[in-house]
């Protein structure tokens, strides 16, 4: 194939051309994301029953559900929340690769088998399935700067001219509201409705009755008499649209004539549909929609259009409204992409004037410069031939690809310039022989470059998904001062050769050192500590707020204003918004969220306004606050595995031991890790247990009173949670009506006095003739993982530690919980430990490939064996360059730490492969070995030298995004700088030691006739 080209170079500049025409259209028809997308797919189940407690939506909703969600294919795990605001959510993770859509299918169909044993409330409002995205890709605000328009009156815009039109933007997932739409309010005085002998049924009723759109028909409608002239439609009563409407509904016309009206009895207004939540930007009212990216979507392309078609709807905003993007990830997605493109052509740059030092000249620097863009180029088809998208990881395998990429054309261009010079060929002849003598170290190289990687795309979860997506694109892209440096180099090769030929004379003292490299490996390898992935500035925190159990809005507001208050004031603070009645533990008045945007990367250069510091200065503040635990988090690296970093696990009943034991359980559990210094922050993922109100119902009392538990449900249900009656029309919105008591009858426990049920005789009862009230403790929020009671727990590393010691930490003491009590993890934390178990045999599957691939190319055992000897020098090399940093052992780690394994075997298949050709011809092991070395060193030393410039853009860089290449950057410089500088003099150990064992062990075997081999050598036996 080599001969191939070189006789006919205009179709190779043919290929190569129509290779990087392709990769250019590649380019644009690919997605561009963060990450790929490694997060379990999910799908959402939400249930809506207004007024339960969250003991009776886990018992009437939540458990029917779940019960019938098991056996779905591919259900990885699940978990639900069922909160006293009446929102049961569950949410199913199924194995990646999964297709959502026919999860969601799925999903829907074991649904369709739970409806019918729900209540008739929920059914009414419905259950919705969606395919879920865990955390938001940006945040849009409308707001006034005089707050002339309240947050419903911005929700309501929102709902009827905004919101629909982002929801068909393509890639929007989801677009939900924080915020209300208007509804029609049934505020009633229970005073005046039993004054009236009325009761909230009764109410219920003529709502229904009386907003009703009524068909009549048509008159002359077929089949008409014969001669009929005339056909027209016929309109009859329509729903009811204005306030007056409703305030005249009848309810009632007394023996004398007059009339009860609903405005008699209550007061109607146009109103919220839920009370909620309350959104605040920027310390101003407000109302808004948090977007979540669909699966398969573009993240910068979707938040450019939702940008695009905000800017479109604002030409039609009410006067003083105002757009703000308080929160916008993609921002720090093209960042990142940005920074990494700029590490690629800094490393293209170092690359090329390495090549320059070492062959000073400008023709044969270019050929191997030339190989980049054409490979790369070629990668994006590949990329878009795979389904994958641009992203940090996909990029930074371009980015270690430059170093390798020259290999091959760095060692055909050097030997083909070393022949001109000897022999004074022309340079075809030159590049004809040239490439007899290296055909075999290539092609050995690049079998072992391509199967070190390819192991790593069949591992499975989130992890194999970056193992495969950074693996396929590495694998894809394979294919006066002058003077002084030569007369420098000269001397050192002698003095190498020299060295070497000193340290063969020694082998058993090289090999001692040899075994203390591999312990010393082995020593830090268990001891460096474990992570998953680094935590990243992206531009963006967020604040979790939870006030005692029973705090109202009112006291929550104080807080958030504090809070709100303090981080504008912060330099690097952008844009803030804040969220009442919402948060990661759940919802409630007591519950709330913040985002804060930071300024750009470049205008917060310094430790001191990285994120990291903006959070602990901030914690400082808060702690201060005694009304409210408030906790400043930095999102994980990957949005879609949990909402922070650090560790989440799910304390788990096993035996059935009731809530009691549990909530037992999950104290002890956070008491010990409050003692523990491994571990900081540890906390519950949710509510905590509150005093409750119970009301107790004497049946045989209210039997006797002639109350139906119809009526008496249908009163309290109304009166203290709400009741969706029907719909309305109000402007193009379909809206809905509410019933419910006004608020100053429902402030306190004794007003449950006030509210009063008609029995059989038409005589009004009050609820206390039948009810009793107490006081109880109670959770507001209950929670299951796999369909068993559980709490979630979340926490961090202490500093200076990793997130493996502390899971290892927390695991140590929930072993000393009591039997029936277990644990697992999930999320990211789940994902680390997959990592973490499937690392050893990703690299011993690497490691067997390789040797496989060379036994097979050689026809050998033992020259396989010899250059995988060397891989433990590159591994020292990265584990201590990380250890010395303070870099973990994550998931960039283990990319690099095969990469090194792939480039530590391409130095050593350099030396070996032109010893053993010399044997060949004749030449004893040591003298071979010595003319290898001597005439090998200048190619290692130019595509090493290449590599770890290449990527010490990588290990240096800052800004955005930086964590993570800084990650991977560390231990594939480190590594190859190991395998460089103590290969050179252990490979031609590794050689005649590994010969001479198989020669002295080896029975004698007939010469077999291989003909010339792919190196140009000559025949011999190859043991």
């Amino acid at each position: 194939m080599a001969q191939f080209f070189i006789n006919r170079p205009i179709f190779a500049w043919v290929v190569s051309i129509l290779i990087m025409v392709l990769g250019s259209l590649a380019i644009t028809q690919l997605p561009v994301a963060q990450y790929p997308s490694v997060a379990p797919p999910s799908i959402s189940v939400t249930a809506n029953y207004a007024g339960a407690s969250a003991e009776t939506l886990q018992e009437t909703v939540t458990s029917v559900i779940e019960q019938q969600l098991n056996g779905i294919d591919n259900l990885l795990y699940m978990s639900s929340s069922s909160d006293a605001s009446g929102v049961a959510i569950i949410t199913l993770y199924f194995l990646p690769g999964t297709n959502p859509d026919t999860a969601q299918v799925q999903v829907q169909n074991k649904l369709q088998l739970a409806t019918p044993s729900l209540p008739q409330t929920v059914q009414q409002q419905g259950v919705v399935v969606a395919k879920a995205t865990r955390n938001f890709m940006m945040f849009f605000t409308l707001s006034t700067l005089d707050d002339s328009l309240d947050e419903v009156a911005l929700g309501n815009y929102i709902a009827s001219s905004v919101l629909d039109p982002i929801r068909r933007v393509s890639g929007v997932g989801e677009a939900n509201m924080f915020g209300s739409q208007y509804a029609m309010r049934v505020w009633i005085n229970p005073d005046k409705l039993n004054s009236f002998g009325l009761t909230a049924g009764d109410v219920i009723t003529a709502i229904q009755n009386q907003n009703a759109q009524v068909p009549v028909g048509q008159i002359g409608d077929k089949p008409a008499v014969k001669g009929q002239q005339l056909n027209v439609i016929m309109q009859g009563r329509t729903t009811l649209r204005t306030v007056p409407e409703f305030e005249n509904v009848l309810l009632r016309t007394n023996p004398d004539g007059s009339r009860v009206l609903l405005k008699d009895v209550a007061r109607v207004a146009l109103g919220a549909e839920n009370y909620g939540t309350q959104a605040r930007v920027n310390g101003h009212l407000s109302a808004a929609v948090a977007i979540k990216l669909s699966p398969t979507a573009n993240a910068l392309n979707t938040a450019q259009a939702v940008r695009e078609k905000v800017a479109d709807l604002s030409r039609f905003f009410p006067s003083g409204v105002r757009v703000d993007y308080p929160l916008d990830t993609s921002t720090f997605v093209r960042i990142s992409i940005e920074e990494v493109l700029k590490t690629l052509v800094e490393a293209v740059a170092l690359v090329f004037l390495v090549m320059y030092l070492f062959l000073q000249n400008i023709r044969a620097t270019l050929i191997p410069t030339i190989v980049v863009p054409v490979a790369l180029l070629g990668t994006f088809v590949s990329m878009l031939a795979l389904r994958f998208s641009i992203n940090v990881l996909t990029m930074f395998g371009m980015v270690l690809s430059i170093g390798i990429l020259v290999d091959d054309a760095i060692v055909v261009v050097e030997n083909v310039e070393r022949i001109m010079a000897e022999e004074g060929l022309s340079p075809l002849e030159a590049t004809r022989k040239a490439m007899k003598q290296i055909t075999g170290a290539l092609v050995g190289i690049t079998l072992v470059l391509t199967a070190v990687f390819i192991p790593m795309a069949f591992f499975s979860g989130s992890v194999g998904t970056i193992y495969r997506q950074f693996s396929l694109s590495l694998v894809s892209s394979k294919r006066g001062l002058f003077g002084w440096f030569n007369r420098a180099f000269a001397k050192s090769t002698t003095r190498y050769q020299s060295s070497v030929g000193r340290i063969l004379h020694h082998n058993p003292i090289s090999m001692v050192v040899y075994v203390l490299v591999i312990g010393l490996v082995c020593v830090l390898y268990v001891n460096l500590p474990s992570s998953f992935l680094p935590a990243e500035d992206q531009g963006y925190f967020i604040t979790n707020i939870q006030l005692p159990v029973g705090a109202t809005k009112e006291r929550t507001d104080a807080v958030l204003r504090q809070v709100e208050d303090y981080f504008l004031k912060q330099p690097e603070i952008e844009s803030f918004i804040t969220v009442a009645g919402f948060s990661f533990n759940g919802r409630g008045q007591n519950s709330a969220l913040s985002f804060g945007r930071l300024k750009d990367w470049n205008t917060r250069k310094g430790a001191e306004h990285t994120v990291q510091a903006v959070i602990a200065r901030a914690a400082a503040k808060f702690s201060s606050i005694k009304d409210a635990i408030i906790f400043p988090l930095n999102p994980p690296a990957i949005n879609e595995l949990g909402n922070s970093t650090g560790f989440d696990l799910e304390l788990q009943d096993l035996a059935g031991l009731g809530h009691e034991t549990l909530l037992a359980a999950r104290n002890q559990l956070l008491e010990m890790a409050a003692n523990n210094p491994v571990v900081v922050g540890v906390r519950v993922q949710g509510l905590e247990d509150a005093a409750q109100l119970k009301i107790d119902l004497d049946e045989e009392k209210a039997n006797a009173l002639g109350v139906s538990p119809a009526d008496i449900n249908t009163t309290l249900q109304t009166a203290f949670g709400s009741t969706y009656v029907n719909n309305f029309i109000n402007g193009n919105r379909v809206q809905r009506v509410l019933v419910q008591l006004d608020a100053p009858f429902r402030m306190s426990p004794d007003d449950v006095k006030n509210v009063y049920v008609r029995n059989r005789t038409g005589t009004m009862v009050p609820l206390s003739e039948f009810t009793t009230v107490k006081w109880i403790y109670g959770s507001p929020q209950l929670q299951n993982y796999n369909g068993l009671p559980s709490y979630e727990i979340i926490g961090s590393a202490a500093r200076g530690k990793s997130t493996g010691e502390a899971m290892d930490a927390m695991e140590t003491m929930a072993k000393k919980l009591p039997a029936g009590i277990g644990y697992e993890w999930t999320g990211q934390s789940y994902e680390e430990r997959l990592s973490g178990s499937q690392a050893p045999m990703l690299y011993a599957l690497s490691l067997l490939v390789v040797f496989l691939c060379l036994a097979a190319l050689y026809e050998s055992w033992s020259i396989p064996l010899s250059v995988i000897l060397v891989v433990p020098l590159g591994v020292l090399g990265a584990l201590l360059a990380t250890k010395l940093r303070g870099l973990p052992n994550d998931v960039y780690f283990k990319v690099g730490l095969l990469t090194i394994v792939g480039l530590a075997t391409k130095n050593a298949i350099l030396i070996i492969e032109y010893a053993k050709d010399l044997q060949a011809e004749g030449r004893g092991l040591i003298e071979a070995t010595l003319e290898a070395v001597h005439l090998r060193l200048r190619p290692i030393l130019m595509t090493s030298f290449a590599f770890i410039l290449g990527v010490m853009p990588l290990a240096l860089s800052v800004g955005a995004g930086s964590a993570s290449r800084n990650a991977i950057g560390t231990g594939v410089a480190g590594g190859m700088f190991a395998a460089t500088a103590l290969g050179l003099f252990l490979i031609p150990v590794f050689y005649v030691v590994v010969r001479s064992i198989f020669k002295l062990r080896a029975k004698p075997a007939p010469t077999r006739e291989l003909g010339t081999d792919i190196s140009g050598g000559s025949k011999e036996p190859i043991v």
